[in-house]
């Protein structure tokens, strides 16, 4: 429990992270020669070992950063497997790699892989143990979940991987029926008290699956052993089976919480379970909490299960249950066709400039747009209440989603989704920065639950009562794209209005060490800019308005990559048809790859409508093509493009659509049309 204390390979140069993902990803993809069509990972902690490590010693070089973001592990296993389809990662607190295997499940069915790599990863670092120290989580004696006398959670670390494929092979353990995703809307670490959430994902996963409770044998608790987690999730149980509950165990009092690997770990477990009837018991715990109305397994057994009801909830009540059953037990319920368009109902996005319209105009009067707005700026609009212990990037994101919402004048958004390259790096360098003044013996608990990436998702939430699927990506500079991926597959089939999130802050101190582009900048070298952008959507069939749709997303290492590009748009000549304006995101990082691919898509598409390099006019940061899709937006509404950027090329869009080309390292497409 705790520490992972076999050997993890050779390679010291990658972070402890990085080799325990291989590991587990080596181990699932064993026996398989194909490589994976998308590999889509969970976790919270990325690199932040060595970048501790680093950032103590004083380290000022970038290229002892790059393994810092939490997308270099997901892109690592991509590599080393040799999948050139998206990489995709969730970073939900807790259920992290619970709701990366729901993604994944999606991605199945929709037709979109063969063969997805799914799981998650967390290594032990200092922000993780001494920030639920600080929050008073820990059990001193070891985590007891369920136990009258329990005190809290044991830190731990591991990783976990699932080779999930829709081929009927030989080799299949057991099948991932359903998976269900919820919000409390509640607190930004404390579940909501009732277990409101965590029962709405078991509901949603048993829907999901086509089952009923009755068809549960056994319950893989998220049980992470503090008094009010084990409560609220007992209390969410005992409504969901209004009899006797099935067996049910916890199975962090033998293997602690591996925080974002946790989810995975069960499902492997679970896995195991309906393949070799076993039934794990919930160690350590010597006298069961009456006030819980449950009786945990303690002592294991070997019997069938025909079906495994999995929990994982995480900060910011991001709730994911999963369903795993034997192969075949059951049959998967028929699912409509889900249209791939959302039409968008609402926008707004924050740059240099202002708000939307500020940056519009500026746009249109060829002014700059990038830079970084003071924090009484971007949260002018916002209740002092509600932002008044917030900092940079989660009152950038709450002006935003109440902008988009504004905007839309709909009911308040079901779900929300959110794409940032870098995470809350204020609350984490000051935690850090704290944790090191005072020798580790005051850690802020606040800076520390105001450091996970879905943070400011929550808070979202929380202020709109969002309780459907809260998903938060972090993949570099195609945050925004994993975003809208995620919220494509995930939210398929809501007709009620849901958010989609792209921002990042700028930190003095972390973003020139993190971000490669702030250096290579042509335009605005060193300048430290953020922002973001924000889009309300529906498929409410009455609802008539600009609709957006993921097209492409795959690896710029994929042979023929552009080639494969224009064969997912239709053709060139419907390229040309369809499209009046091409808004082209090149990562100043790898510059001269961009180019080279566009010059490549335009030689073989034929496409000679305007094309905006859009980072030379918002500045270097991860999610500024969250703010692009808000130009285009614009652009379509007014049906021009402004004079001053379609330079010579025609500025009407009647009759068209734009199309957003994300390049560089990966290559993604977002189409945007007019109704």
């Amino acid at each position: 429990m705790g520490e992972v204390k076999t050997a993890l390979g050779q390679d010291d140069s990658l972070p402890r992270t990085h080799q325990l993902a291989i590991q587990a990803a080596g181990q699932a993809m064993s026996g398989c020669t194909l490589p994976p069509d998308a590999v889509i990972l969970g976790t919270t902690t990325g690199g932040i070992l060595t970048t501790e490590t680093l950032l103590a010693k004083g380290e000022k070089r970038p290229e002892y950063y790059q393994y810092h973001g939490l997308t270099s592990v997901c892109e690592e296993i991509a590599r080393r497997h040799g999948c050139t389809g998206p990489a995709l990662t969730v970073s939900t607190a807790c259920s992290s790699s619970a709701a990366a295997i729901k993604i994944a499940l999606e991605m199945l069915r929709r037709g979109e892989a063969v063969r997805v790599l799914a799981g998650g990863v967390d290594s032990l670092c200092r922000l993780t143990y001494f920030g639920f120290n600080s929050l008073q989580l820990v059990d001193p004696e070891g985590s007891r979940p369920l136990d009258k006398n329990r005190q809290g959670m044991s830190v731990a670390e591991g990783a976990a991987m699932l080779l999930l494929t829709v081929e009927k092979t030989d080799t299949i353990i057991a099948e991932v029926l359903g998976a269900g995703l919820s919000c409390d809307a509640y607190h930004a670490a404390a579940p909501h008290p009732q277990g409101e959430g965590a029962y709405q994902a078991m509901r949603a996963a048993l829907n999901d699956a086509g089952l009923s409770p009755a068809d549960i044998g056994y319950i893989a608790l998220h049980g992470t052993g503090t008094l009010d987690n084990d409560l609220a999730e007992a209390r969410a149980v005992n409504k969901l089976f209004d009899f006797a509950p099935p067996r049910l165990s916890s199975l962090k009092g033998a293997m602690g919480h591996s925080l974002g690997a946790a989810g995975a770990m069960a499902a492997v477990i679970a896995a195991l379970i309906v393949s070799r009837d076993i039934v794990p018991a919930n160690t350590r715990c010597q006298k069961p909490d009456p006030a819980l109305c449950l009786t945990p397994l303690t002592t294991p057994l070997n019997q069938p299960v025909a079906a495994v009801l999995s929990n994982s909830f995480g900060f910011g009540g991001n709730n994911a249950s999963l369903i795993i059953t034997p192969p075949g037990r059951f049959t998967c319920p028929e699912r409509p066709a889900a249209s791939r368009a959302w039409t968008i109902i609402g926008s707004s996005c924050l740059t240099g400039a202002g708000n939307k319209d500020k940056t519009m105009a500026a746009l249109r009067l060829d002014q700059p747009i990038a830079g970084a707005l003071s924090l009484a700026e971007i949260s002018a609009d916002l209740p002092a209440r509600a932002v008044r212990r917030l900092k940079r990037l989660p009152r950038i994101a709450l002006a935003l989603a109440a902008a988009a919402h504004d905007d839309s004048a709909a009911s308040n958004p079901k779900a929300v989704f959110m794409g940032t390259g870098w995470g809350a790096l204020s609350e984490t360098y000051d935690f850090l920065k704290r944790l090191r003044e005072t020798e580790e013996q005051f850690p802020s608990p606040t800076d520390f639950v105001g450091s996970v990436h879905n943070g400011p998702a929550s808070q979202i939430a929380i202020r709109y009562n969002s309780t459907g699927a809260n998903i938060t990506t972090s993949g570099g500079d195609y945050s925004f794209e994993q975003a809208l991926l995620s919220a494509d597959l995930s939210a398929a089939d809501s007709e009620q209005p849901i958010l989609i999130i792209g921002a990042d802050e700028g930190h003095p101190e972390l973003s020139p060490l993190f971000d490669k582009s702030i250096s290579h900048s042509q335009n605005h070298p060193n300048t430290l800019v953020d922002g973001g952008g924000a889009l309300c959507l529906t498929k409410n069939s009455k609802a008539r308005g600009t609709t957006i749709s993921p097209a492409f997303y795959q690896s710029a290492d994929k042979t023929n990559v552009i080639a494969a590009l224009l064969r997912s748009l239709d053709g060139p000549e419907a390229l040309r048809a369809d499209y009046g304006l091409l808004l082209a995101g090149i990562p100043a990082s790898c510059r001269e790859q961009g180019e080279a691919q566009l010059a490549r898509f335009t030689a073989l598409s034929g496409f000679n409508a305007p094309i905006i390099d859009y980072r030379r006019l918002t500045g270097e940061f991860a999610t500024a093509s969250a703010v692009a899709t808000v130009m285009a937006v614009d652009f379509l509404e007014k049906g021009t493009i402004p004079p001053s950027l379609a330079g010579q090329g025609r500025s009407s869009l009647k009759g068209k659509g734009v199309l957003l080309l994300g390049l560089g390292r990966f290559i993604t497409a977002v189409r945007i049309k007019a109704p």
